[in-house]
């Protein structure tokens, strides 16, 4: 086991080992970079290539969000097994945060639609192998029995949204005053490489063996296997994709789009394939994971609307929304630090309500039903500036895009923190950190979706395309929650 960096009783940084402030910091300035850069890339890449952008269309500009947003979770599995098998977390956590600095500095200057997508691959990749092993570091902190973890983690979760909040205030700040979207993706560099310098200075002093060790390194003959079993991904990529260029008659940006879309949908497949079929998983844990994949497809569902809020919401606030307030103007791309700030708000409000009802609160499925309904309740409001307007042209309140956004994020508070509690609840023993690899591949799958679905907003579809979303999440919010004891039975005494 890891030696915790002090005893228990030590109170440096609020009361915890002072490497939490190091992780703290380190991804406080890594989601500054990656929330500053995506409050401004949407409109950077349909905004014409006379005013500095890229010119694409909305449409295309929209679907492109979505596939990178879908392969920044498809590649959090990558920097897990690299963490585990070559590198461990703290290298691997290093290696994430160069290449993401690399590609914000690639988009910072101006390269065309080139420089984008090499920009993207950096990110994605490093992001990959940042995210999910600092919080697995965080962890390495304490030993089990302490009770400080869970507050920890807490503090942690909270850099993390600080980060989000304030990035969008600056980076659109920034690129407005410039008069350059590039200025603002330097800001996003730059907020990389400060979380870069803190990790390495602090985290030599603070973090000592928190994260050094590779939990399970490969083995001479693994590796020659793995090099085969790489190759042989690599090429179902590429069949997967010429099958889609065939049948679309040419190798396109959409065949790109397509082919991300299948990935989504086929790995987390696998996953459950793999799962329910192995010797290693018992009947009982079969059940429980019964009971698991209808509730993975629903936080698949939620996921597709909440990440909307960087893409038909972001052109929402462009287009459709009233920015003048007062003498004031704000920027389309401050809406995006609402999601991270009423997360800020409402977490620590859920965590008393939930503790208060105690044994009164609603099981895991209902639960699940309420984030659900909530997230469509999110998307109906948003039809009623066009009814009510009788007309999608007319610029509209911001404040319906703040209620939006809200009533959203009541429902994430229903279904994400439970939906990682449910995940270690019923994994299978075999497969614990795999199944979280699952959940986490819900909102990629999500995205996947949302690469297709996206393509279709725009002022003549608005009120439909809410309400088709809005109403179908409320819909099978509602058969979720009459579902709930079959599902309960499923899950085995699970809570």
């Amino acid at each position: 086991m890891v030696r915790p960096i002090q005893d228990s009783s030590s109170k440096t940084f609020f009361g915890h080992p002072r490497g939490l402030a190091t992780l703290f910091f380190t991804e406080f300035w890594e989601r500054f970079s990656y929330y500053g850069m995506r409050a401004i890339l949407i409109f950077y890449m349909y905004t014409a290539v006379v005013d500095g952008g890229l010119g694409f269309s909305q449409a295309t500009a929209t679907a492109i969000m979505s596939i990178y947003g879908s392969l920044v979770y498809m590649s959090g599995v990558i920097g897990g097994w690299t963490a585990d098998r070559i590198l461990g977390p703290r290298r691997t956590i290093f290696y994430g945060g160069i290449l993401i600095m690399v590609g914000h500095i690639a988009l910072s200057f101006p390269g065309g639609a080139t420089a984008l997508f090499v920009s993207m691959f950096f990110i994605i990749i490093g992001t990959g192998f940042l995210k999910p092993n600092v919080s697995n570091v965080v962890g390495d902190l304490y030993p089990k029995e302490d009770q400080r973890r869970d507050a920890g983690f807490s503090i942690f979760y909270m850099g993390i949204n600080l980060g989000a909040f304030i990035a969008p205030f600056i980076v659109t700040q920034v690129s407005d005053s410039a008069g350059s979207y590039h200025a603002g993706f330097g800001v996003a560099a730059v907020g990389m490489a400060v979380g870069l310098i803190v990790y390495v200075i602090t985290g030599k002093m603070y973090l000592r063996d928190a994260g050094k060790k590779v939990p399970n390194p490969l083995k001479s003959a693994e590796k020659k296997k793995m090099s085969g079993l790489s190759l042989g991904i690599l090429a179902g990529i590429v069949l997967i994709g010429a099958v889609v260029a065939w049948l679309q008659g040419e190798f396109s940006l959409q065949t790109v789009i397509m082919t991300v879309t299948i990935m989504g949908v086929i790995i987390p497949l696998i996953y459950f394939t793999v799962m329910m079929t192995s010797k290693k998983t018992t009947k009982e844990e079969r059940s429980r994971l019964t009971a698991y994949i209808p509730l993975f497809l629903i936080s698949v569902m939620f996921w597709m609307i909440e990440e909307q809020g960087s893409t038909t919401l972001a052109l929402f606030a462009a287009n459709r929304t009233d920015l003048s307030v007062g003498s004031f103007e704000l920027s389309p791309g401050v809406f995006q630090s609402l999601n991270p700030m009423f997360i800020i708000i409402l977490s620590p409000i859920f965590a008393w309500i939930w503790t208060k009802l105690g044994k009164r609160q609603p099981g895991t499925p209902r639960k699940f039903a309420l984030g659900l309904f909530f997230a469509g309740l999110s998307f109906v409001i948003m039809m009623l500036p066009g009814i009510l307007a009788g007309n999608t042209t007319t610029a509209v309140s911001p404040m319906w895009l703040v209620m939006s956004f809200f009533i959203c994020i009541v429902g994430e508070m229903c279904l994400s923190p439970v939906g990682l509690s449910a995940t270690t609840k019923l994994a299978p023993a075999a497969f614990a950190s795999q199944t979280m690899s699952v959940w986490f591949l819900s909102d990629s799958m999500a995205q996947a979706f949302n690469a297709q679905t996206t393509q279709f907003f725009n002022a003549k579809t608005e009120i439909l395309y809410f309400g088709i979303f809005g109403f179908g999440a409320v819909a099978f919010a509602i058969l979720l929650f009459l579902c709930a004891p079959l599902l309960k039975k499923y899950m085995r005494g699970v809570d």
